[in-house]
């Protein structure tokens, strides 16, 4: 009887292991061309990552224009709440939007109440504006600070007054 069982259970082994063998070989295929697949995707994106890292250096090196073809700035109409929505659009303080502009703080404040409107280089500009996206006009805002920037340390400075000798 010994030898019954032996023979059933390696009867038993034998076909266990040819399905086995029957699932796992189309499987294994399978993952061997999904390697394959992931692996081509893998070099698409790195090279696709070289591509948007060179892109993104050339568009530092350019500067953003403001411009408007003079038709569009005829058409133009501003009025106090267009000024406003296109500022709080932009994401910017008044304060930065006069560095947009190229105008003081008060103008913009001017402008936002319906005191005066834009007119001629500066509603060019304003046109120009409403074009942008709110991470263009941040990009744009840094390129004026940095211009600033030199133009603030190359102030001279102030000279002490000498205080009088006490008597």
């Amino acid at each position: 009887m010994g030898k019954v069982e032996a023979i059933i259970k390696s009867e038993i082994v034998r076909l266990a292991k040819r399905e086995m063998k029957k699932n796992f070989v189309p499987l294994s295929r399978d993952v061997r061309s999904l390697k394959g697949t992931i692996s081509q995707l893998r070099k698409t994106v790195l090279g696709l990552q070289r591509f948007a890292t060179q892109q993104e250096k050339e568009m530092r090196g350019q500067k953003i224009p403001l411009e408007a073809n003079p038709e569009e700035v005829k058409k133009a109409r501003f009025s106090p709440r267009l000024f406003k929505s296109l500022r709080k659009r932009l994401g910017v303080t008044q304060k930065e939007m006069a560095l947009l502009a190229g105008v003081t703080v008060g103008a913009i404040f001017q402008w936002e109440k319906g005191i005066f409107e834009p007119r001629g280089e500066k509603k060019r500009i304003l046109v120009a504006l409403r074009k942008l996206r709110r991470r263009e006009a941040r990009k744009l805002l840094e390129e004026r600070r940095a211009e600033m920037a030199p133009k603030r340390d190359s102030k001279p400075k102030r000279k002490e007054r000498r205080k009088a000798p006490k008597k």
